[in-house]
């Protein structure tokens, strides 16, 4: 545990829970009914850069050295494959730039997904993301860890074509989100981790996190 992040492990699922005055204070506003969508967005992108230093503390580094104008500095650059970031359609569009400010050398792959709100259940709708992900380290963006049927499903579509680390990155999250996260999770040897600014109390006979900020695709992007 760092000081600025809480953090647990189950079922091979590290949840880091990041404790910092900016995010509580950024999260705040964004939970107001009246905060406009223009701030909305603007608020998301600095949270999302805020949760994604966090999300890329052990992001795989190789050796280096470099030429100052002074002398020889020894230093580090990213290896491997470049990191892959996945915005969950639609509402993980909003997420994306604050993402791409601290990875700004990363691919881009979409991934639509819709919840039946009867069910509750995920389907896909679009997937714009590469068949052999082998070696990468995937970023999943997803505002909300509601039910975790979304972002479970995301999760096995990384690791099926051969993602070697996932990082999911939700504004907000439910106990019972987590639940079903590490359930569905439990007999995987992968790497997996969860970071998010909270946990809330709970989801709603709807689905919905409580006490939440409400949809935030429309809270985004409007009511469509």
């Amino acid at each position: 545990m760092n000081l600025f992040c809480n953090s647990r492990t189950v079922a091979l699922v590290q949840v880091l829970i990041t404790q910092h005055p900016l995010v509580s204070h950024k999260l705040t506003t964004l939970r107001a009914q009246h905060t406009d969508s223009a701030t909305f967005r603007a608020l998301t992108d600095e949270l999302v850069t805020l949760l994604a230093y966090e999300a890329t503390r052990n992001i795989e580094v190789d050796a280096v050295q470099v030429q100052t104008p002074v002398a020889i500095a020894d230093g580090v650059k990213l290896s491997g494959s470049a990191p892959m970031v996945v915005p969950i359609l639609r509402a993980g569009l909003g997420m994306l730039n604050g993402m791409m400010h601290l990875l700004p050398t990363a691919e881009v792959g979409f991934l639509g997904m819709m919840r039946d709100e009867e069910t509750l259940t995920s389907s896909i709708y679009a997937d714009r993301i590469p068949n052999d992900l082998t070696d990468r380290h995937v970023f999943l963006l997803d505002p909300m860890l509601a039910t975790g049927g979304t972002l479970i499903s995301a999760i096995d579509i990384m690791l099926r074509r051969g993602a070697a680390k996932v990082t999911a990155i939700c504004l907000l999250a439910s106990p019972e989100g987590i639940s079903a996260l590490e359930a569905a999770l439990a007999e995987r040897q992968d790497d997996i981790v969860l970071v998010t600014a909270a946990v809330d109390e709970r989801l709603n006979e709807k689905g919905y996190i409580v006490p939440g900020l409400g949809d935030a695709g429309d809270r985004l992007f409007g009511v469509v």
